[in-house]
């Protein structure tokens, strides 16, 4: 591939993941993603800090969500505010084009634990993220965080039903598992 195509980000996510999966984590080095991504390793640094991040996109989810309960209708519950950032978030994020994708970034992740740990990392961003954002709305803060958490397991075992292809629509299976969650807490 030529240096000027688009999707410089996409590409290296890809090659790292290509690579991960036939090498192992420890064993690929920028240098080889970018070659594999047929672009040079200032262009790696150009959109990741490291060969960690290849994989986990920043802050973009974190942000996606917090801007979808901003602009939940403003009759919306907390939880109406939540529904809706999952659902911005299988529409932008979670696409049908991303599974196998996920699938197979899912399985290289459980294979090297610095790699779960920066996932469990992620996962406390998105809470937080959603915890400020139903701050700003003006939800009580202890309302705000239990809601977030919800919120964030709930969007957890989505993506796993998802990514196994048990739904077809990452915001229907995080929405099925938040009114589970939330009917095994009224138990």
């Amino acid at each position: 591939m030529a240096r000027w195509e688009p999707n410089a980000p996409e590409r290296l996510s890809k090659a790292a993941l290509e690579l991960f999966a036939e090498r192992g984590y420890e064993n690929t080095t920028v240098i080889d993603i970018a070659a594999r991504a047929g672009l040079t390793k200032s262009t790696f640094f150009r959109h990741f800090q490291d060969k960690r991040e290849v994989l986990f996109g920043g802050s973009t989810l974190a942000g996606l969500l917090a801007e979808a309960i901003a602009s939940a209708p403003a009759a919306a519950g907390p939880v109406e505010a939540v529904i809706c950032a999952m659902d911005a978030a299988g529409r932008e994020a979670f696409t049908p084009e991303r599974r196998e994708f996920s699938a197979q970034r899912r399985s290289v992740i459980a294979a090297h634990p610095e790699l779960q740990e920066r996932e469990a990392l992620k996962g406390l961003t998105i809470t937080a993220a959603m915890t400020e954002a139903l701050r700003r709305r003006g939800v009580p803060d202890l309302t705000a965080c239990v809601v977030a958490e919800l919120g964030g397991l709930a969007m957890k075992i989505g993506y796993e039903r998802w990514v196994e292809a048990e739904a077809g629509d990452f915001g229907e299976a995080a929405r099925r598992a938040l009114d589970e969650v939330q009917a095994a807490i009224a138990r």
